[in-house]
């Protein structure tokens, strides 16, 4: 049975890494595409994905999201954009932030410009827990930039239909914990942890980009689709991480919260949760408040939400063990060989 990315064009920026990789990796196995176009700035990181994936149908195209010329480029002919392009890392927008607000916002303007002059047919912003309640920078421009798509299926009529997906942390993204506690195991035998209770969304990027393809067939346009992930405290996540890798020896110390850092997360605020609907498939979606009468009675079918507001403290809670079986199944790379033998 045809799929909709079969023989087509696909732009994805910030492709060369983890959701990237990813998302390349799953649409070549499950799909049939004309053409996989990975954009992003990094010649190093394209040299390394060209490879690990010596495909003919993908193209390397070096260029940033601020480039609104080379954006153009890269969008002639394509049919669907995956906007993955950020900078993300939270003490790193803290402390360059313009460059956080001309990556984000101003990127992602680019990126709805050039797709509506290029006719593309659907855009996918890819956006995080942090844009809910924004408290440090990195989530301010997120949240901007997820009205900025929303916004532009109102804004800007055109053949080009926006959407946003949100989500939490995923496994072994890059500088994200798990790959990090993994390095300084290795290093220093020795774990830095900001505070034990704080709580986080946790899910495998394997499972993150499947739900991807769920919300790119379901979406109609002007919807927020809300990854239904669960959760887990940074203690266990240190907890587990010394069993995999370490010894009777690993340390752990204490640093305290970093700059811009929350205890906990959210991915529907309360704000939110009256224009939300529960899909009952891994996903919330949230409506946008101009949603048309069509818009709504697509969604109609489905139950409004029942709890105040989607957090990592009221989602469920992984146990150790499925963290464990996650890592051991996801994460060879980042975890080392010694992960194979832990049982």
């Amino acid at each position: 049975m045809a799929h909709l990315l079969d023989n087509t064009i696909i732009l994805i920026t910030g492709g060369t890494g983890a959701w990237g990789r990813e998302l390349t990796r799953q649409i070549l196995e499950r799909f049939s595409p004309k053409e996989i176009r990975i954009y992003s700035r990094g010649e190093h990181a394209q040299v390394e994905m060209r490879r690990a994936f010596p495909d003919p149908r993908i193209k390397f195209i070096i260029g940033d999201v601020r480039d609104k010329n080379i954006l153009n480029f890269a969008m002639r002919g394509a049919d669907y954009v995956f906007h993955l392009a950020a900078l993300k890392h939270v003490p790193i927008c803290e402390d360059n932030s313009w460059e956080a607000v001309l990556t984000n916002i101003y990127g992602t303007q680019n990126i709805i410009e050039a797709a509506i002059q290029n006719n593309v047919k659907k855009v996918v912003d890819i956006s995080t827990d942090k844009a809910v309640e924004a408290y440090n920078l990195y989530g301010v421009t997120k949240a901007c930039g997820e009205k900025l798509v929303i916004n532009a299926n109102k804004n800007y009529p055109s053949a080009t239909t926006f959407m946003c997906i949100r989500g939490g942390n995923v496994i072994g993204t890059t500088g994200s914990v798990i790959p990090l506690f993994a390095e300084q195991i290795r290093k220093n035998n020795k774990i830095t942890l900001t505070d034990g209770s704080m709580t986080r969304f946790l899910m495998s990027t394997r499972e993150a980009i499947g739900l991807v393809f769920q919300a790119f067939e379901a979406a109609k346009g002007g919807e927020v689709f809300v990854m239904k992930m669960p959760s887990a405290t940074m203690d266990m996540v240190a907890r587990v991480m010394v069993r995999l890798l370490g010894d009777s020896k690993t340390a752990v110390g204490n640093i305290g919260v970093r700059p811009g850092e929350k205890m906990h997360e959210m991915l529907i605020s309360k704000n939110e949760t009256v224009m939300a609907k529960d899909l009952g498939n891994g996903y919330f979606v949230i409506l946008p408040h101009y949603a048309s009468k069509e818009l709504k009675a697509s969604y109609s079918k489905y139950k409004n939400l029942t709890i105040p507001y989607f957090s990592s403290q009221n989602t469920r809670c992984l146990k150790e063990k499925e963290l464990t079986d996650i890592l051991q199944k996801e994460m060879p790379v980042f975890l080392g060989q010694k992960l194979a033998q832990v049982t």
